[in-house]
């Protein structure tokens, strides 16, 4: 009987040493090129934490955000998710998020992209990947145009004048890519205009709308100038194809460009420089993919060292290697030799630093909504930049004074 009892307690404590803590992790990176970097992580992660587990479920830009609110509504929500920038108010302040801002206090310093995930002061999301866009160029073109081999536009000045030139080269050449109005691009690509101009959605205290100034409709008018002017007119791919086919000057796109122009062995004079402003360069638009824990988790211990873990500078880099991309998070990774090494990729960790991010604020789908809408009617429409502009704002108080 003695012998039984001992037994038994030996296995209730082995089994009790052994109980493994179970994560359940929501992520969007599914391409093929990826997905084998992010299974190895989590592998590597569970080899360092043999008492943690890591459950991978993948999600899709197309329908992963509904599936997400549903999940939190239902209380079925994941332990950890990725997010985008502009999603993290939206959950925060529905209660969904744990504050992480005490976790995270001894290596804040060492990472960028803080503001995109603070909310009321409190932080809900760790900074994974970040993104913003640059001017690319087509040399040769350039070079058409009357410039030398070093020349890249740092005024708004030298950029109209660099596509009006290009767009007068040929009945088939453009100097300029515009996006048509789809949905969740067109504003990104404005924005940059908008902020380089001195325009600002909102004043610091984030109650006055701001985006019918004189410099948010200057900002208007030079981009509606090139549109209408030197603009070839179509879908984010639609305009690379045609920039990668020699038709267009100047574009703006992001480090995916660099990527695509890998993958399929393209042979081209490329240019990459900062987005141009009055005097100097100017800003960009900021975004970021983040990781966040749902609030009502019982595992926010395991989680917040899996995300530190996924985070690392290694990772990072070993990330980006994989997308060749160019935004880490970790300020150490930016140091690292993959980047020194390309100038391109440097050109973006330069322009993270000067780029900026949109209000965090759970309304921001709809107010970004409000400015897309000044923009198509500007572009595609009848109305003038300052009434496009205005009808923005009133719209935008509107949203905000619900």
């Amino acid at each position: 009987m003695k012998t039984i009892v001992v037994t038994t307690i030996f296995i209730i404590l082995s089994t009790s040493a052994f109980a493994k803590t179970t994560l359940s992790w929501w992520q969007f990176w599914t391409d093929p090129n990826i997905k084998p970097v992010i299974e190895e992580m989590v592998s590597e992660f569970e080899k360092q934490n043999p008492d943690i587990d890591v459950e991978l479920t993948d999600l899709t830009w197309a329908n992963g955000h509904e599936k997400i609110v549903i999940a939190f509504a239902s209380g079925t929500g994941p332990d950890i998710v990725e997010l985008g920038s502009d999603w993290i108010a939206e959950f925060a302040v529905n209660g969904h998020l744990y504050d992480i801002t005490s976790d995270i206090s001894s290596t804040k310093s060492e990472y960028a992209g803080w503001g995109m995930s603070t909310y009321n002061d409190k932080i809900y999301a760790k900074p994974w990947f970040l993104g913003t866009r640059v001017v690319f160029a087509n040399r040769a073109l350039l070079n058409k145009a009357g410039y030398d081999s070093t020349f890249a536009p740092v005024t708004f000045t030298q950029f109209k004048e660099a596509v009006y030139k290009i767009d007068s080269l040929d009945k088939n050449i453009y100097g300029f890519g515009s996006n048509t109005a789809e949905k969740h691009r067109l504003y990104k690509k404005f924005l940059p205009f908008f902020w380089s101009y001195g325009a600002t959605i909102f004043d610091d205290e984030n109650r006055l709308c701001l985006v019918a100034s004189d410099f948010a409709i200057k900002a208007l008018q030079f981009y509606k100038d090139i549109h209408d002017s030197c603009g070839y007119v179509d879908t984010q791919r639609g305009i690379e194809d045609a920039f990668l086919d020699g038709k267009i000057g100047l574009i703006i796109s992001g480090d995916w460009l660099l990527k695509r122009i890998e993958n399929e062995n393209r042979k081209f004079n490329l240019v990459s420089s900062l987005i141009p402003g009055e005097k100097y360069p100017g800003r960009s638009f900021l975004g970021g993919e983040f990781l966040a824990i749902n609030k009502a988790s019982d595992k926010k211990e395991a989680a917040v060292k899996f995300i530190d873990f996924i985070t690392s500078p290694d990772n990072q880099v070993k990330f980006c290697k994989a997308n060749r991309s160019a935004n880490p998070s970790s300020k150490t990774a930016c140091q690292d030799p993959y980047f020194a090494s390309n100038v391109h990729l440097q050109t973006f960790i330069k322009q993270m630093n000067l780029a900026k991010h949109p209000p965090v604020d759970p309304d921001w789908v709809f107010i970004e909504e409000a400015i897309e809408k000044a923009v198509e009617e500007a572009l595609f429409g009848d109305g003038l930049p300052a009434t496009a502009m205005l009808e923005a704002r009133y719209k935008i108080e509107e949203i905000k004074n619900k």
